[in-house]
């Protein structure tokens, strides 16, 4: 019996007699005994910068930059740190703003709100959403030398204290999330977002899954935290059960280094081959929807080198409760998905055109989709799944016989990837 994570909870299910499946998991560490602790220490001794007790003053703006639900940031113990040590030097209440990073996803619930930061917060602070397209609300940073045009939220630019949160894990884009991310692209405007999941940009060579150096990606998202100011941040590197492991705070860039230095021990796992099939385990709260759910399996494809062979199938277990999802980036990439003639067609059109922010997840489907097949299993909408041009069935068994009836033979090799989002893979042959 197999078991992998599903919406809150887990799905078991077992392997047809004729299948054979091995299970990768990321490496096992202690996770921390004590966050609240850890993460006090932390910010009582940041790298590289002063303490928070020395940098804040009395009568300053303060930003803290927040994750949105997208992210299981264990928000609730880092924002109130921070402010604990702000206030403690003298910050007013009524001059911190806590920005919910949300980049080009939809505004976040009150009832989400208080998820990520406890209702004391919420009720004694001034809580906002980002808005993206808000023009008055944005200020320019110019372009970078590769002609990248940076912006940023207002609020977040005019604090005289800029600070953020963030898990470090690995990423489609910027090889490792983390860092200055939270406000370059969760704080960024649209043009900023646009650019930097556009196809030059996603078809950039560097900008590879796990990849940090000479990642063009990376290199923007740092840029842009500079230029808007970002002089502190608080990160976390989590376990696959989501369960810190490490947590550093400080300057932005030596804290992210840290952290990617201790998420790689963890997350980066040999396996010997390329197989047949590969199961994409998600969970909670990726799974809500298919357009975070779906970076499940285009991670494995795009990993330092793909997990299945040409022509293989990706099975992704997710109950998509809403759907494609409900904000505009997610409601461009079922437009995308659900117009296309064909995944070349459609690579070509985008490559051609360009796309709005959130169609980049339509750009990078359509490559996996190209030259393999995704089967969603247990989607209480199937019908987006048809129209994002993939394959919806209802249950494990079903999902193994539709794989059997695409690679024409019963005696398949699975690899399953209970945590796909927190396990980077790395076999010898390359996609």
């Amino acid at each position: 019996m197999y078991k992998i994570p599903h919406g809150k909870g887990y799905l078991e299910f077992r392997l047809p007699g004729t299948m054979k499946a091995d299970v990768v998991v990321s490496r096992k560490t202690k996770p921390l005994s004590d966050l609240e602790k850890a993460v006090k220490e932390a910010v009582a001794n940041p790298l590289q910068c002063q303490p928070l007790r020395t940098l804040a003053k009395p009568g300053q703006r303060v930003c803290i930059v927040f994750t949105d639900m997208t992210r299981a940031s264990p928000d609730h113990v880092l924002v109130p740190a921070l402010l604990e040590e702000i206030e403690s030097a003298g910050v007013s209440r009524k001059d911190v703003t806590l920005l919910c990073g949300t980049g080009m996803h939809r505004p976040s619930t009150d009832e989400e709100k208080a998820a990520k930061l406890g209702l004391e917060v919420l009720h004694r602070y001034r809580v906002i959403d980002h808005d993206p397209r808000a023009v008055t609300g944005l200020v320019d940073l110019g372009k970078t030398e590769s002609g990248i045009p940076l912006s940023v939220n207002r609020r977040a630019y005019e604090a005289d204290l800029l600070m953020a949160t963030g898990i470090v894990e690995p990423h489609q884009y910027a090889g490792y999330s983390g860092g200055g991310k939270t406000v370059a692209i969760g704080a960024g405007g649209e043009a900023l977002i646009t650019f930097t999941h556009g196809p030059r940009m996603v078809d950039h060579p560097g900008t590879r899954l796990g990849s940090t150096k000479d990642n063009p990606f990376r290199r923007a998202v740092d840029e842009a935290a500079r230029r808007a100011g970002l002089r502190f941040v608080i990160n976390v590197v989590q376990d696959d059960e989501k369960r810190p492991f490490a947590v550093f705070a400080g300057e932005p860039e030596a804290t992210f280094e840290k952290c990617v230095k201790a998420a790689r021990r963890i997350f980066e796992v040999p396996i010997s081959r390329r197989y047949d099939v590969a199961v994409a385990g998600v969970g909670y709260p990726k799974d809500v929807n298919l357009y975070q759910a779906s970076r499940a399996v285009s991670y494995l494809f795009f990993a330092p080198t793909c997990v299945v062979k040409e022509g293989g199938v990706f099975i992704l277990p997710a109950p998509m409760p809403e759907g494609a999802g409900q904000g505009s980036g997610e409601k461009h990439f079922l437009e995308k998905m659900r117009s296309a003639e064909s995944m070349t067609t459609l690579l070509a059109e985008l490559r051609r055109t360009g796309y709005p922010p959130g169609a980049q997840r339509a750009f990078i489907m359509a490559k996996v989709l190209e030259r393999s097949h995704v089967i969603v299993v247990g989607s209480e909408m199937p019908d987006v799944v048809r129209q994002a041009k993939m394959i919806p069935v209802p249950d494990m068994d079903g999902a193994f016989r539709e794989a059997a009836k695409i690679m024409g033979r019963r005696d398949l090799d699975v690899l399953i990837v209970p945590h796909a989002l927190l396990t980077l893979p790395i076999v010898n042959e390359i996609c």
